[in-house]
């Protein structure tokens, strides 16, 4: 039996009675910087290089809220933003919160993922946080979206890992159990799952879990429900997760994360060990990752249509030729102690601040006439993201 529209009306009634994400509406631009989020600094991290064009098409699948369009408008101010979502409560709100922070008007869609056909053209770069997890058929949901993708196009997903959400799961089940048939009663579901963290001894896991990975942001009921109530939720590990990405028929660029997937991190002192992880694949090396270190709750990545021309820099000649422009997710600038993309401090040499001081006009090797530094500490720069660089002529 089909229970797919049943299901998809269970998530609707879900964020029409609990919108999400729950994140206040200002009268200002959002705050912060989410590097993910700006098509040059996104594009840059996926191919090495600042992208042809700005005046893009950009979708937000699954915008919930807004919070992530409202990021995409400001962050990317040529481009034109398509936002859907299946919830119409939740759409009211992501209308309302653009408007108030200023962001230009964004094209707004009561629309399932499914039904992604429907939109007019391709997009350039196609952002899904959160909502693949969530559908019935993620499949059938990462297939609808990777038909819209541009050619040389990126598409942004976020899903849920096991391993981390383990202990999250086994709160689901208890409250689904004890609600019974009221399971579907949003508000009664929250009610219950707080009852029994409240019940629950100190020293049990579950609320120990609860206490040091969640509770800040769980005290909004919007929260508790979408992660204890929700009635829909697929939660992957990577031999499932790459199931899902060749689906897509997408290329896997990569991990935003990719200091994660070191095994060094954690194996480091086991040179040994890393000498016999050389024979693995590289998605066995990734599964041997997060079966060592279970904390993680979740995979942030990109994908590509091809062609998606990558540059890797390491011909001297052409970073030489590069022209180089500070990258806008570098914080704290002008400074010799900055925040990278992830707000990890970087202090910077004298030789470093004046060759960043000198970016957005001249090439690579111009600027190092003038600054006593060698192009692999460009390359440094270049891997803390505070610089994007365009090909020049050779």
């Amino acid at each position: 039996m089909d229970t797919t529209p049943d299901i998809s009306a269970a998530v609707r009634r879900l964020y029409d009675t609990f919108p999400f994400p729950p994140d206040p509406l200002s009268d200002e631009p959002p705050p912060g910087y989410n590097w993910r989020w700006s098509w040059p600094d996104a594009y840059n991290f996926c191919t090495g290089k600042k992208p042809p064009k700005l005046d893009i098409r950009i979708l937000d699948a699954g915008c919930g809220t807004g919070s992530s369009t409202d990021y995409l408008i400001h962050l990317n101010p040529e481009a034109s933003v398509t936002a859907i979502d299946l919830s119409a409560g939740a759409l009211k709100v992501a209308q309302e919160r653009c408007r108030r922070s200023g962001a230009r008007e964004a094209d707004f869609r009561h629309l399932s993922i499914y039904d992604a056909a429907e939109l007019e053209g391709e997009f350039d770069l196609i952002n899904c946080v959160g909502v693949l997890h969530h559908l019935p058929d993620p499949i059938r949901g990462i297939q609808a979206l990777a038909a819209k993708l541009a050619e040389g196009g990126l598409m942004h997903i976020f899903v849920y890992a096991e391993l981390g959400r383990w202990e999250i799961q086994l709160m689901q089940r208890a409250i689904g159990l004890l609600q019974g048939p009221q399971k579907g009663d949003y508000p009664d579901g929250v009610k219950v799952g707080r009852q029994i963290f409240a019940s629950l001894p100190e020293n049990n896991r579950l609320v120990k879990y609860e206490k040091q990975r969640w509770a800040g942001e769980n005290q909004r009921d919007e929260c508790f429900a979408d992660m204890y109530v929700h009635p829909q939720e697929i939660d992957y590990n990577i031999e499932t997760l790459f199931e899902l990405i060749d689906a897509s028929g997408l290329e896997f660029i990569g991990f935003s994360n990719p200091g994660y997937w070191q095994l060094e991190r954690l194996l480091g002192k086991a040179p040994e060990l890393i000498e016999r992880a050389r024979g693995l694949t590289e998605r066995e090396l990734y599964r041997l990752i997060e079966l060592l270190d279970t904390e993680i709750t979740h995979y942030e990545f990109f994908l590509g249509k091809k062609p998606v021309n990558k540059i890797d820099w390491s011909d001297d000649k052409a970073l030489l030729a590069a022209i180089p422009e500070l990258s806008g997710c570098m914080h704290g600038w002008p400074s010799d102690q900055v925040f990278d993309c992830n707000y990890q401090l970087v202090n910077l040499s004298s030789a470093e601040f004046e060759f960043l001081q000198n970016c957005n006009t001249r090439s690579v090797g111009e600027i190092l006439a003038d600054v006593e530094m060698g192009l692999d500490e460009v390359r440094s720069i270049l891997s803390k993201q505070l610089i994007l660089l365009t090909p020049g002529k050779m």
